[in-house]
Formats: C-alpha cells, sequence, structure tokens
C-alpha cells in the first residue's frame, strides 16, 4: 500500500484509517455523541491489551493499556460530582476500578483481569447508548 511517495506497511495503514475515522467522528460530536466515542475506543483498547497479554506481546499490552487509562482518567475527571450525585460517585469508584483491574492484569500477566475491567466498561457504555 503506498501512501504519497513512500510505501505504509498494513498495521500502519489500519491505524492511520482508524484514527482519521475516530477524527471524523469527533468533528461536529455532541458531549454525548463524545462520550460514547471514548467509550468505544476504551472498550477496544481494553479489548486489544487483553488480546496482546493472551499473546505474550507485552509492548502492545501496555500500549494499549496506557490508552485505557487514560480514557478512564478522562472520564473520571469529566464527572460533574455536584449535579451528578451519586451515579458520579458511583461512576468514579468503577472507573478507579476498572484501572485498579487493568494494572493488576499486566503486573499478574493475568488477562482475566483485564476482561473484567472490560465487562465493568461495557455495561456502561450500552447503558450510555441506550439514552442517547
Amino acid at each position: 500500500m503506498y501512501m504519497g511517495s513512500h510505501p505504509m506497511k498494513p498495521m500502519r495503514a489500519l491505524r492511520h484509517y482508524a484514527a482519521v475515522d475516530t477524527g471524523s467522528r469527533v468533528e461536529g460530536a455532541t458531549p454525548h455523541q463524545l462520550v460514547r466515542i471514548l467509550f468505544d475506543e476504551l472498550v477496544l483498547a481494553l479489548d486489544t491489551a487483553a488480546l496482546a497479554l493472551k499473546n505474550g506481546d507485552r509492548h502492545k499490552c501496555l500500549d494499549r493499556q496506557t490508552r485505557a487509562l487514560a480514557i478512564l482518567h478522562a472520564l473520571e475527571t469529566s464527572l460533574d460530582f455536584e449535579q451528578g450525585g451519586e451515579i458520579a460517585i458511583s461512576l468514579a469508584t468503577i472507573y478507579r476500578e476498572a484501572r485498579r483491574r487493568t494494572l493488576q492484569a499486566t503486573a499478574a500477566n493475568d488477562p482475566s483481569q483485564m476482561e473484567s475491567a472490560r465487562g465493568f466498561i461495557a455495561e456502561i457504555a450500552d447503558a450510555w447508548k441506550q439514552i442517547g
């Protein structure tokens, strides 16, 4: 595959196209849609990290783990505890637990911890999609 005059490896091309897709989804998105995109990206990062951990690809696992942790942090810091009350507190607790399990998965080389964190997030993501 060629881009301009420089050859591009297939995986690099896929990452490039995925970034373009995400970028186009973000442009003009409502705040609700932006959070949905974050959830989509988070679930994908957790899935990819767990798979990489299972396959022994520590570098890819750490890369995707870093992405997942950054998104979890962004989601938590965007919570409005004054208006959100107990719901915001519950979400913060879930995000922290997902971060803990994600870190534990890599430390213990245990993808089941990452899959567990993904389960928490997938439930919230599904609920978020339904209210949109």
